[in-house]
């Protein structure tokens, strides 16, 4: 920097400190006004991007500073403290899964009835019917038209081409949840079965898979719902750097409903449990967007489950509830196509729980395939 500029920055330095001593401390409305004239003019050269007529500059900058430390700042701070140089799979720490998931116990949401809808595209596209129809939105959070656009998220191509090295990975953050006949201590009769039921179809149909069977909500024999969350992450972690070629992350689920609620449906003349796609925003209705539980996958994730909510409407209707859309992360950053599934509830048998995969087997193949 030459002589000159080196002396323009010091005298507007100089004049700076020198102006908000006069306003803080002395504040002569004459001097002041004086001063602030010159000042004006000569900020307004050097920092017209910054100026603002309603008021000094130093307000509108220290605001903006303010502003930028909040908004953006801070969530990178917390970022680069979360995804310490992982890899570009975004991958997290432990300690931020604490807020991860509200699920103190096996909370039972209100099931909004619909008629089962068959799928047309024009309709499909508009984000209001999705919103009537298709998605059931939770109280604690909230969800924008361009984020349902249904003519964008079911065109996006999620095909994956064959491999013999896994490509689907299986695992149950919520392992330990059972069925209203299942026997205690059958891991068979948990929604782990389910799982087996799955990977089995899947495999049955040329898709390698991995099926994870351990149980992440029961820790030193206290059940740890919303920990399972933290635990999980570790694991699907672990199994991402060891195999890197999986595209698909399913955590496999067992709903809980009112009572009187039936989740049942009949479909190829078999008694099936009835499945739900669930989707986390990070976001909720009273914060707004939860930064620091980044999902950069959630439009690919939303694109995913309605794809497959479409493939169930086309040709099983009544097999899927409406896809159920809640304010937290749930470990769906980790792939485009990670994907949350309730299968049944806790008044569905595990042979109904089971049935029902063959069909979902079915609905992944043709959109992955």
């Amino acid at each position: 920097m030459g002589k000159n500029k080196k002396r323009i920055t010091k005298f507007c330095i100089f004049l700076c400190l020198g102006f908000l001593v006069l306003q803080l401390f002395y504040r002569p409305e004459m001097l002041s006004e004086a001063v602030y004239g010159y000042y004006d003019g000569l900020m307004e050269g050097l920092f017209p991007s910054y100026h603002n007529k309603r008021q000094p500059i130093y307000g509108t900058v220290l605001s903006r500073m303010i502003t930028i430390y909040r908004t953006d700042v801070m969530p990178v701070l917390k970022y680069s403290e979360d995804y310490k140089e992982t890899s570009a799979q975004d991958l997290v720490s432990l300690k931020y899964y604490d807020f991860e998931d509200d699920e103190k116990e096996d909370t039972k949401v209100e099931e909004i009835p619909t008629k089962n809808e068959t799928f047309h595209l024009k309709k499909w596209e508009d984000p209001d019917y999705l919103r009537k129809y298709i998605y059931q939105v939770d109280a604690t959070t909230s969800v924008t038209n361009g984020e349902i656009n249904g003519k964008e998220l079911l065109r996006k191509d999620l095909r994956l081409k064959k491999t013999k090295t896994p490509q689907v990975l299986i695992y149950h953050t919520h392992g330990s949840e059972q069925y209203k006949d299942s026997r205690p201590g059958k891991k068979e009769d948990t929604v782990i079965g389910v799982g087996d039921r799955l990977t089995k179809k899947l495999r049955e149909n040329g898709i390698s898979v991995i099926h994870d069977r351990q149980i992440y909500d029961i820790r030193n024999g206290k059940e740890e719902r919303s920990k399972a969350y933290n635990y999980a992450a570790r694991s699907v972690e672990a199994y991402l750097r060891k195999y890197p070629q999986i595209q698909v992350v399913i955590d496999l689920h067992r709903d809980g409903v009112g009572e009187n609620t039936r989740l049942v449906t009949r479909q190829n003349g078999k008694s099936m449990a009835q499945i739900m796609f669930f989707n986390g925003l990070s976001r909720t209705a009273r914060n707004g967007d939860i930064k620091y539980l980044r999902n950069p996958n959630k439009e690919n994730n939303l694109s995913f489950s309605l794809q497959l909510q479409a493939q169930a409407a086309k040709k099983y209707p009544g097999f899927t509830r409406k896809i159920y859309l809640k304010g937290y992360r749930y470990n769906l950053h980790y792939r485009a196509r990670s994907l949350l599934v309730e299968v049944g509830a806790q008044n569905n048998t595990i042979a109904q729980a089971k049935a029902s995969m063959s069909l979902l087997a079915e609905l992944l193949k043709n959109v992955l395939y």
